[in-house]
């Protein structure tokens, strides 16, 4: 117990030292011999199942409130979420230290930005290890992943275990919750990137400057760092940010910069200044979005000492990822299936769409429940501004009315000349897109992307944008 609470203080409230074979924070998961950490949830409370980790075998409590018993070892600690995630890298030996960790921090693009980097390290024949939204990756096999950044005693698990596999690089998304939450605390990044900061999770943090402060913790625990400065937070990130920094950017003088950029249907193609040298490259999925996430991806490898030929030639061979602008084509309109579900990442993907559309732009989008509300009306506008019709349709309602989640919306929208109409249930409604659509045009369906659920107040259902496209399209589908 002594050598899982180093760098942790704490008083000993009573008991004495104890032999333990493992930690839990949940009493349904206490195994004899544990130490079970209380953590004061948002839904419940730890502190009020310790007599039931007690009788599931625990032999020691951790707890931030006293606790009645004299049958176990009691300790109690300032904050158990942080010391969680201290015990659990005592616990597992901390396993990062013998591994290359690189974390992806921002609003948008966390996703791609990882998976372009891991397309580099897999063409030098690295063994990458992906922690994020869509799934977590040991080189090739699968992992289910819950949240875009595990809890910590998951994570150090979720570490331990890509070491023992000879994992040489770990390439993380880094959520704002994970570091203000702790689950990140106690690890040292090898370099760390910075995409953007837009607004989103408000229903948390309160305000953009908690959201921006969180997200900043993560350039103070990192040897290096590659930052975009065409964002208005990225001089913040900067003056946080320990070691060497490389900046990037589109449109403000940076160590990486775009320019001759061109924008297709298929992709897009710039040339990279960096080191008064240029380097064409070209990716697969179009639009500016995609030329900051690769300038993200190509800083931290050039970090890394990878040869800038490896690295450009890893970008090309990168064929996308699930749900971020993932195209369906038909015989007449084509659908771009994307996550967007924040004001700025609904701009980006329009505005994208709007510098290839041959027709019209149909957009199909929602809200989620339960979430930030001040970004609905704001949604609605960017959606009307760049659309020729909208259909404001259902995200995860959650335990929110979902007709009234679209009155919200709706507020945005009329402030455009948009046409457009509400559909609630989002499969009819992407069934009228297709039915509303005609040759040239394209159908943005975006806000769950990756998703294969959507989430009811009484029930989660099986749901996938990409399925339900295809399923409408019909004889259609290419």
């Amino acid at each position: 117990l002594s050598t899982l609470l180093q760098n942790i203080e704490y008083t000993l409230l009573y008991g004495e030292e104890k032999e333990i074979t493992g930690i839990a924070y949940d009493s349904r998961k206490v195994k004899k011999g544990d130490l079970f950490v209380c953590i004061t949830g948002f839904q419940t409370d730890g502190h009020n199942y310790a007599q039931k980790a007690i009788e599931a075998g625990a032999v020691a409590i951790l707890c931030e409130k006293e606790i009645d018993s004299k049958e176990v070892t009691v300790i109690q600690t300032k904050n158990t979420r942080q010391a969680l995630a201290l015990l659990s890298v005592n616990y597992y030996q901390n396993p990062c230290q013998s591994m290359n960790l690189i974390g992806v921090t921002g609003t948008n693009g966390k996703t791609t930005t990882t998976y372009l980097i891991k397309s580099v390290l897999d063409r030098i024949g690295h063994k990458v290890g992906v922690i994020g939204t869509i799934e977590n990756r040991i080189g090739d096999k699968i992992l289910h992943a819950d949240r875009t950044t595990p809890e910590s005693l998951e994570l150090q698990e979720l570490f331990d275990d890509m070491k023992q596999q000879n994992v040489t690089d770990v390439v993380m998304e880094v959520s704002s919750h994970s570091l203000d939450l702790h689950r990140v605390d106690g690890i040292q990044y090898n370099i760390a990137i910075f995409t953007n900061l837009t607004q989103d999770h408000l229903d948390y943090h309160k305000t953009m400057e908690n959201y921006k402060m969180a997200k900043a913790l993560l350039f103070q625990r990192s040897d290096k760092s590659v930052i975009n400065v065409d964002d208005a937070s990225g001089e913040f990130m900067k003056q946080n940010a320990k070691g060497n920094v490389l900046t990037f950017g589109i449109d403000k003088k940076a160590d990486l910069q775009a320019k001759d950029i061109d924008v297709s249907a298929d992709g897009v193609k710039f040339t990279m200044c960096y080191q008064q040298k240029q380097y064409p490259v070209s990716l697969h999925t179009p639009g500016r979005f995609s030329i900051y996430n690769a300038l993200g991806a190509i800083g931290a490898c050039i970090l890394m000492d990878i040869a800038i030929e490896d690295i450009i030639a890893g970008l090309s061979s990168n064929m996308g990822v699930s749900g971020r602008f993932q195209t369906v084509k038909s015989k007449k309109a084509n659908a771009i299936v994307d996550y967007a579900h924040t004001p700025d990442g609904l701009e980006n993907i329009l505005k994208t769409a709007q510098e290839f559309v041959k027709g019209k732009i149909i957009t199909v989008f929602g809200c989620g429940g339960d979430r930030d509300k001040t970004k609905r009306p704001i949604m609605g506008e960017i959606a009307g501004k760049y659309s020729d019709y909208c259909i404001i349709t259902s995200d995860n309602p959650r335990t929110e009315n979902p007709a009234s989640i679209l009155d919200d919306v709706e507020v945005g929208m009329k402030k455009t000349n948009c046409k457009y109409t509400k559909q609630v249930d989002r499969r009819e409604a992407i069934c009228h897109a297709v039915e509303y659509s005609k040759k040239d045009d394209i159908i943005i369906i975006a806000g769950k992307g990756h998703e294969n659920y959507q989430i009811f107040a009484d029930k989660t259902i099986h749901f996938d944008d990409v399925e339900e496209v295809k399923k409408a399209f019909g004889g259609d589908a290419l």
